[in-house]
């Protein structure tokens, strides 16, 4: 099976901190990648994704950084950069090589220590991790996801672990299609096919599920839930304009939505990237869009299945 580094142009990176339950993952495109972005949570953290939209100059980037932290784990991108321009890539502007690295978070300051976030010395550890080639583990409590949680609609003491997760889909002719995402969602993750619940808000002092779903009928007058987000990568090496990019990045929130329920909530701050590194493979958008949503849940399948429990948060495997 295709891990989400086999794809062409792209390199995965994770660092972490568990006592302090927090990390940051970097997907490095060297060689510069088209990319597109959509966003539709109601509370986002992100860094450079306007220059992503159509109309606006910059065409590639050199990374992608997810993190941890919330607004603090912006910080590791600086890492990211200095990495980068340490090796002289970037975008030439004459008196120097800008890196293009954009990035979003998610809230994992609940959980382990809130006083210890992602930096620019775990951002650029990252990289080193990315350009070594070392997979030994590339999903689950790893990386961005190291303090990812699910099921937030009761707050700490019913909420499972999220983490982060991949999947690959292989189109033929040499197309692959893959995503790389990092699920710290307020609902719950169901199991797309069947909608049977996988991880989310707890029934205590039962083991069963509450489902997210029945208790917001009883809150009709309102509630908070901060501390959300769904953040993720989806790729492929056939070529995209930057406008189809940004259609991709948009179709690829329809595989959030089969997987998580409620997905896209005023809670949450759910941003997707899409990066093309266009290795001289041609596939309609379409194809490319359909496919980015359905390894989308696979992947989102994949980050609670893969979980282990941390900081006393329980994961999918201790229920069974």
């Amino acid at each position: 099976m295709a891990s989400f580094n086999d794809i062409p142009g792209i390199q995965v990176g994770h660092a972490q901190d568990s006592a302090a339950a927090t990390g940051c993952t970097v997907i490095l495109t060297t060689d510069g990648a088209i990319c597109g972005v959509d966003q539709r949570g109601g509370a986002p953290g992100t860094r450079e994704t306007d220059l992503l939209r159509p109309m606006h100059l910059v065409e590639k980037v050199h990374a992608i950084l997810l993190t941890g932290g919330s607004a603090f784990g912006l910080a590791a991108a600086d890492g990211v950069v200095r990495w980068l321009e340490e090796r002289h890539i970037g975008v030439d502007v004459g008196v120097a090589r800008v890196p293009i690295v954009p990035g979003a978070v998610i809230f994992d300051l609940g959980i382990g220590r809130a006083d210890v976030r992602p930096d620019a010395e775990m951002g650029y550890a990252a990289c080193e991790a990315a350009a070594s080639g070392n997979t030994a583990q590339q999903e689950g409590t790893i990386g961005a996801g190291t303090g990812a949680t699910v099921g937030n609609i009761l707050g700490p003491i019913a909420r499972m672990k999220g983490g982060l997760g991949t999947a690959v889909i292989d189109l033929g002719s040499g197309v692959l299609v893959g995503a790389l995402i990092v699920v710290n969602c307020f609902g719950d993750v169901v199991d797309p096919e069947s909608g049977r619940i996988l991880a989310g808000v707890r029934k205590l002092p039962d083991q069963g599920f509450a489902d997210t779903m029945q208790l917001l009928k009883g809150m009709t007058g309102g509630f908070t839930s901060p501390g959300n987000t769904v953040i993720g990568v989806v790729a492929t090496n056939a070529t995209l304009s930057k406008e189809t990019a940004n259609k991709v990045a948009q179709m690829a929130h329809n595989g959030l939505a089969r997987a998580i329920r409620p997905a896209h909530t005023m809670f949450d701050g759910d941003t997707l990237f899409a990066l093309a590194t266009g290795h001289e493979r041609l596939a309609d958008v379409n194809l490319i869009g359909a496919y980015a949503a359905e390894a989308t849940a696979q992947a989102i399948v994949a980050a609670v299945q893969q979980a282990t429990s941390l900081a006393g948060v329980p994961a999918a495997s201790d229920l069974q």
